[in-house]
């Protein structure tokens, strides 16, 4: 099982002719997913060769959803774009938008978000590395290759420590892992995701990665006390952090005690969740939660972030 994305998903990407979405088309293919078509109405009626695959340009994404079904699309355009992509995914039908895109001003991820919610498409993001169902499909710029399929689910703001933690725990597996973006405005909370693994019978352990700035945290810490009852872990970025300044994404800005990693830390922990110091000792805690052994080398922690 998985949550919001399996290996009968149908992959439309949007941008798939640019740099970076040819790049991440032909990772995404390697991995298994379903890419059915890309979207470009300049390049509309040709194919683009993937190694042994050839995947056919649409001029619009619903000309793409009639043709294939596809259910999914994955948003690689620039960020003066993003918003009239995503409405139009969502007009067409899509039912899950994975916008990769970052730099995209905030009234926009308002807008398109509001959007999405009135015809019943899910958006992940924006600013995030997508999803992955390990062995199933691929959705965005994870790396495919460090974790196989298994029992943790793993919701992340941060790109970078979704990589981490999957590479510490690529042991165990995970059912789904999602990068929802730490951008202010994100069309898929820590929330949503706690509510889909709580309900799939194969994650038996969710780890949930989160950072400084906003109160996501804080939400996420309320929901688990009174809806989870899977073991939770998790990990708070920013201990180190300035007083005042945005770090990193845009959604990490701190003031006064509002939104510190140490107020996220104390919330979670009354909600009975383990937080580690370190991107590693997360990492032991899910395994001490599953009751598995640490392989070599998971001793070693590194420093806080």
């Amino acid at each position: 099982m998985a949550i919001y994305l399996t290996k009968e998903s149908k992959v439309l990407v949007q941008g798939m002719t640019g740099a970076e979405g040819m790049k991440h088309t032909r990772r995404m293919l390697a991995a298994g997913t379903d890419v059915v078509g890309g979207v470009n109405p300049r390049k509309a009626g040709r194919t683009v060769d993937f190694d042994d695959r050839a995947v056919p340009v649409f001029g619009s994404v619903r000309e793409g959803v009639e043709r294939t079904g596809a259910d999914v699309s994955v948003v690689f355009v620039p960020p003066a774009f993003a918003r009239a992509a995503v409405v139009e995914a969502a007009d067409a039908g899509i039912g899950l938008a994975v916008v990769i895109t970052e730099g995209i001003p905030v009234h926009d991820a308002v807008a398109f978000t509001a959007h999405a919610r009135t015809t019943g498409t899910r958006v992940i993001g924006p600013n995030c590395p997508g999803l992955i169902t390990p062995g199933q499909s691929n959705a965005g710029i994870i790396p495919p290759d460090i974790a196989k399929p298994g029992r943790i689910g793993l919701v992340s703001k941060s790109g970078t420590l979704t990589y981490q933690l999957m590479h510490e725990l690529r042991d165990i597996g995970f059912s789904t892992c999602v990068g929802i973006g730490g951008d202010p405005v994100v069309g898929t909370s820590h929330v949503d995701c706690l509510a889909a693994f709580q309900e799939d019978p194969d994650t038996e352990l969710i780890v949930l990665i989160g950072e400084i700035g906003g109160d996501a945290e804080e939400r996420a810490a309320a929901y688990i006390r009174e809806h989870v009852t899977k073991p939770v872990v998790g990990y708070i970025a920013g201990f180190t952090a300035p007083e005042g300044k945005t770090m990193g994404h845009a959604g990490a800005i701190v003031s006064g005690s509002s939104g510190t990693a140490r107020a996220k830390q104390e919330a979670l922990e009354a909600a009975g969740v383990r937080v580690g110091s370190t991107p590693t000792e997360t990492a032991r805690h899910a395994l001490d939660a599953l009751g598995s052994p640490a392989p070599d080398g998971a001793a070693r922690d590194g420093a806080r972030a």
